[in-house]
């Protein structure tokens, strides 16, 4: 048991680290182009800091572990919306561009529709529905960068930006992507084995495991990214990286994972005969993206009551998960 615990950490350093490197040679990358931060934040970044869902997930499915899969995926979620992006609200409200967002919020809440529907109706993901979910990702991509192209810098606003920043080498940038590649595929493969290990120690079944632990030490290099972000005055990075984040758990992480090993929906715990995940996790993934997104979007700002109001929800739902 010392051992697995020892080595579960040891994942998550791993993936910590793996994915703040990733996230420096992504951005750097994209910053050559000159693409507005929100854009990297929804797309660049989020991809890097997704890179431990999706090699949790991927591993895990392989294994034939599609609790952990399936709960990897809904709890980072909640956790990068309940609990990474309330932190940052609490502390550093800020203004946000509306265009930008609009996007990668209502290609979620498309996404997770499907994703519901597919959980109540069919109880099952099948292999059509990973395969439909990975095209929505090229998808997405494809439009995030055509809208790119049209709000990248004119010549001289690019000079202007050229002459105040000073860019790294690319050769390091690419270093820094391939070492936090690498660093994010052992950490991976670390977390799954141990987290497994240690939930079968405890008793406690492997998606309250997923959706808790697993998906706090998955979500940590958008925390990291999140907190470095506000540190530095990029809130359009941070608000982008989560929401991009997100949308990457269903048509990334989620895609993958049931495109490689289908699986059902797990109904290790019931209320009342139903299913815990259907009448607790879905709903509440829905009501802190909501909380989260649509008053940006109407009103070009956060506030700090909706920092206040998802801490006080995440922290509801983790205790849920280990009391029932």
């Amino acid at each position: 048991m010392s051992k697995a615990i020892f080595l579960f950490i040891i994942g998550l350093v791993l993936l910590i680290k793996g994915g703040d490197w990733f996230v420096d040679g992504a951005t750097g990358i994209a910053h050559r182009f000159h693409i507005p931060e929100i854009l990297i934040g929804a797309t660049v970044v989020s991809i890097g800091t997704t890179l431990p869902e999706v090699m949790v997930s991927a591993t895990s499915a392989f294994k034939g572990q599609g609790d952990m899969a399936y709960g990897n995926s809904i709890g980072s979620i909640i956790c990068n919306t309940a609990l990474i992006a309330a932190i940052t609200l609490s502390f550093k409200p800020s203004e946000i561009e509306r265009k930008s967002l609009v996007l990668p919020v209502v290609f979620f809440f498309a996404v997770a529709g499907l994703y519901a529907v597919c959980a109540y109706v069919f109880g099952y993901f099948y292999r059509w529905i990973g395969l439909l979910l990975l095209v929505a990702f090229v998808v997405y991509m494809v439009l995030n960068v055509r809208q790119a192209k049209q709000s990248m810098l004119s010549p001289t606003q690019r000079k202007v930006t050229e002459e105040t920043e000073k860019e790294s080498p690319l050769w390091l940038e690419i270093l820094f992507l391939v070492l936090g590649a690498a660093l994010i595929a052992f950490g991976a493969d670390f977390l799954v084995d141990n987290g497994t290990i240690i939930a079968a120690k405890l008793g406690v079944p492997e998606s309250v495991i997923a959706l808790t632990f697993i998906a706090l030490g998955t979500s940590l290099p958008e925390l990291v990214t999140a907190v470095t972000s506000l540190v530095k005055g990029h809130g359009a990075l941070s608000l982008g990286n989560v929401v991009g984040a997100n949308l990457f758990n269903l048509v990334l992480v989620s895609g993958l994972a049931v495109t490689l090993s289908p699986f059902a929906v797990p109904s290790a715990t019931k209320i009342a005969g139903i299913n815990t995940s259907l009448l607790i996790d879905i709903p509440v993934m829905f009501v802190v993206m909501g909380l989260l997104t649509l008053p940006a979007l109407k009103k070009q700002k956060l506030y700090r009551w909706q920092g206040i109001t998802l801490l006080v929800i995440y922290a509801a739902f983790c205790t849920f998960q280990f009391v029932v």
